[in-house]
């Protein structure tokens, strides 16, 4: 006897789709397929890195021209 025959595949694809909906299902295959390419690069010890952009510089706020009053 084998350990999962067609007809437990069945019932289970049936099960998670009761649960988890039709719409969900792709999220929740790509989110683990991210984490499996995740996992072999991090054994693989070949990570992409990328360079955030360097700082903005803050916009110069010149001072109010001081005004004479006159009295």
């Amino acid at each position: 006897m084998e350990l999962l025959s067609p007809l437990h595949l069945l019932v289970i694809f049936a099960v998670v789709v009761l649960l988890f909906g039709g719409k969900k299902i792709p999220e929740v295959m790509k989110g683990m397929g991210e984490g499996i390419r995740h996992f072999k690069e991090g054994m693989a010890g070949t990570t992409q890195t990328v360079n955030p952009p360097p700082p903005a510089t803050p916009p110069v706020v010149n001072p109010p021209a001081a005004t004479e009053e006159k009295k």
